[in-house]
């Protein structure tokens, strides 16, 4: 290996560690609010009910799937380094404010730019990864970047400790995440770098309207974006609400549900991403759908986690389910931005994550609304999750179905 070679794939690597914070805050600024939900509702009573909760949840989402194909199309066409950066400031500004809000109708607005801002970040940074790594290493990069969101879940998920304490509370919680976030942003915009290979690619005279036609007409990224969406309904609910439902269902404290809600699973999450990304990497040497059975099985280690889930009849019972979905999750997720980039063209990315957000985010909108409604009709948990494991076992037979396109040569990309 030359020394510009090894020098590539230092900073190809370094990327990703200059990546994990951003990612890290992006998702705790989302779980402390799940985690917080009982001291912000007694904080703000015009929120009220459960209803409305869950539709402060959905708006996030909505808003965020609505903003995650415009800001994937601007990071392909322009700077994925000014996008991230861009996002990550924009965010953690919303993420102070959100500490000062003193009604529904501010906690909803707020949230509502949160979704704007973050929904920059994810296509850009995951297609920046994909940019900088190659067919041996993509899946273990992105698996190490996905890490990184579930430490920021596990840390949110001791909000409820956060809120609960009387030297600091929730609007202090999220005022100094958001300052963290306004510091990191500017080293960070001198730090990162394009890949060499950016520049000069069609990508500038790829319009969003044949960007999106290009996609919409791959039946394997149609495929995909299913595959993506389905398990996300039920990814959603465990984020956003499975601290509510162990608080209510076994009667324990604020801050021992989010813990709980969290810190399992999301590090079983970690395992699974690292222990699929390393196995989706070296299943790749021999079989080119390597990383779509890898995805499959993760999917499948999902159907009886939900299903236990829901019908768990004590705390340890749910935290092993929930750990179960955990590392299903994680071969999961560390292969959808590696699955996509065997489809679809290197230009397009992070547009294509974007419409995969898209799709994903906006029904997980509806999930946690839809949920926060059923919750109020007192439906039982076991059904709720029973149809959450048989959409799983559909996403199954949808991954099998896609069919690579484009292999890479090996090579890495030249910062």
């Amino acid at each position: 290996m030359s020394q510009d070679t090894r020098s590539t794939l230092r900073y190809a690597w370094l990327v990703v560690a200059l990546l994990w914070p951003v990612a890290l805050l992006n998702y705790l600024d989302r779980q402390m609010l799940a985690s917080m939900k009982f001291s912000v509702m007694q904080d703000i009573p015009s929120i009220g009910t459960d209803a409305n909760w869950g539709q402060m949840l959905g708006q996030f989402k909505w808003v965020y799937a609505f903003f995650s194909p415009i800001g994937g199309w601007i990071a392909d066409r322009f700077s994925r380094r000014l996008t991230i950066c861009g996002s990550l400031f924009a965010w953690s500004g919303i993420t102070w404010a959100t500490g000062h809000v003193n009604s529904f109708e501010g906690l909803m607005w707020a949230r509502s730019l949160m979704g704007v801002s973050e929904a920059f970040y994810i296509p850009a940074a995951l297609s920046l990864i994909a940019g900088f790594h190659s067919e041996g290493t993509r899946s273990r990069a992105v698996g190490l970047h996905q890490m990184a969101i579930y430490c920021g879940v596990i840390l949110g998920g001791f909000g409820g400790y956060a809120a609960e304490a009387p030297w600091l509370g929730w609007r202090t919680a999220f005022s100094v995440c958001g300052i963290l976030g306004l510091l990191y942003a500017v080293p960070l915009a001198f730090l990162l770098r394009e890949p060499r290979s950016a520049a000069g690619t069609s990508a500038p005279e790829t319009s969003a309207s044949r960007a999106t036609k290009e996609l919409l007409t791959n039946g394997s990224f149609l495929l995909l974006v299913l595959y993506f969406t389905l398990p996300a309904l039920a990814g959603w609910v465990v984020r956003d609400w499975m601290p509510a439902i162990l608080k209510q269902q076994f009667n324990i404290g604020q801050g021992k549900a989010g813990v709980s809600a969290t810190l399992y699973w999301q590090s079983a999450a970690i395992v699974g991403a690292f222990v699929g990304g390393w196995l989706a990497d070296r299943w790749m040497r021999t079989s080119q759908r390597g990383r779509i059975h890898v995805s499959a099985i993760g999917m499948v280690l999902i159907v009886p986690a939900m299903f236990g889930v829901g019908n768990a009849s004590t705390l340890l019972m749910a935290i092993a389910f929930l750990t179960l979905f955990g590392l299903g999750w994680g071969f999961f997720d560390c292969n959808n931005m590696p699955i996509l980039s065997q489809i679809v063209r290197p230009e397009l990315r992070a547009t294509g994550y974007g419409i995969m957000n898209f799709a994903s985010i906006s029904c997980g909108g509806f999930a946690d609304w839809g949920f926060g409604i059923l919750r109020d009709q007192n439906v039982p948990l076991n059904v709720i999750f029973s149809v959450f494991a048989s959409v799983a076992i559909v996403s199954v037979v949808l991954v099998l179905l896609i069919r690579p396109k484009h292999r890479d040569d090996g090579s890495h990309h030249q910062p």
